[in-house]
């Protein structure tokens, strides 16, 4: 009988140092497939970051991905990884098995959650940033009046835009949007001309509409400020889904050709048209946002998913990867979801409405008259 045990034993520590070598294998077979090996053009195109972009964020992460056991992945292998599966928007396991990122689908995931929850405690802060101040409000619309199309006192483009995800096991059908297939998030976000992500809140389920998210955003509680305090023209820009409010000009229907209100509905169109472009680069670069593919996570883990994809289009932004922009000092306004009861969809009381209408109807007079 003590034999049969002692042979048990040896067994399984046979097994466990088998184990143990084809971890450190896999490992050092990982961290021999260096990415930087690569051609700049190919690396580019693999993990849409440059070389030198991929270091700063190796910096910028490593505190929060540095590796806990002695074959645990490096930083710079769960970074890889992270990048490559927000680049390709495909199923986990085809990006453990390709391009030196050789894993389980298992280890891809729990890679993904690492590397996005550390870009979002690291990195959102300093890249997603609102105008908060003067200065960076003078800024942001010095960007609007030269822009290839200007508009007056704007400081950011708004729009939502649904990103599928999971079917989650709570409240689900608040996720069903009934202009889009299975379920999503409806991400509101704010732009400059230069496509900088200035706001982002990817925390409200795909059912709510754009209207009803503006309407409990920080965002516009902070335009509300604003103008509260004396800054009486400084804007946003929304499409017809949207209020007409004092901090956000909306187009005006039906307008004949040639009158003012048709040439201010123009350019507010032809200016406002930047966060459709923006979403356009977004989800082509980014192809896990792609409405061709669908994020497999549950809404919390979606929206930082969603969160890091904008830091990383923004960074790309500052490393000249998409059209160049100024830098501006501002603070970020961070989105708090909150869906206890909220019936606020977005209307304006009459008093609010008239004087957003003077304020429409003095900008057509000294602009488009």
């Amino acid at each position: 009988m003590a034999e049969s045990y002692l042979a048990w034993d040896l067994s399984v520590l046979e097994h466990r140092r088998v184990m143990v070598m084809r971890r450190q294998i896999a490992r050092n077979r990982r961290e021999s497939e260096n990415p930087l090996d690569l051609e700049d053009s190919e690396f580019l195109y693999l993990y849409r970051v440059t070389k030198d972009m991929f270091s700063e964020l190796v910096g910028a992460l490593r505190p929060s991905l540095q590796k806990q056991q002695p074959y645990g992945l490096s930083v710079e292998s769960q970074l890889q990884t992270a990048l490559r599966f927000y680049a390709s928007g495909c199923y986990q396991l085809p990006v453990g098995l390709q391009w030196g990122c050789s894993m389980s689908q298992k280890s891809v995931s729990r890679v993904v959650h690492a590397v996005t929850e550390a870009i979002n405690e690291k990195l959102l802060r300093k890249y997603i940033k609102f105008p908060m101040t003067p200065e960076g409000r003078r800024a942001a619309k010095a960007k609007f009046r030269n822009a290839p199309q200007p508009f007056p006192d704007a400081i950011g483009a708004i729009d939502c835009t649904h990103i599928k995800i999971l079917a989650p096991k709570l409240h689900e059908e608040a996720y069903v949007s009934g202009h889009h297939e299975g379920h999503s998030l409806n991400v509101q976000v704010v732009c400059d001309p230069d496509l900088l992500i200035l706001n982002i809140n990817a925390k409200w389920p795909g059912a709510r509409h754009d209207a009803h998210i503006w309407a409990n955003s920080p965002v516009r509680s902070t335009m509300k400020r604003h103008f509260d305090n004396g800054d009486r023209r400084t804007w946003l820009l929304g499409d017809d889904g949207y209020p007409l409010e004092p901090w956000l000009m909306t187009p005006i229907k039906n307008q004949h050709l040639g009158t003012p209100e048709r040439r201010y509905t123009d350019a507010h169109g032809s200016a406002r048209n930047i966060i459709e472009r923006c979403f356009g680069v977004l989800k082509s670069v980014f192809r896990c946002l792609s409405h061709q593919r669908q994020l497999m996570y549950e809404p919390y883990t979606a929206g930082l998913i969603v969160n890091a994809c904008a830091v990383l289009h923004n960074m790309r932004i500052k490393y000249r990867l998409l059209e160049p922009y100024v830098t501006t000092s501002t603070e970020i306004i961070v989105d708090s979801y909150n869906d206890d009861g909220l019936e606020d969809t977005g209307r304006v009381t009459g008093t609010g409405r008239a004087i957003a209408e003077r304020i429409q109807r003095r900008l057509i007079n000294t602009t488009f008259t």
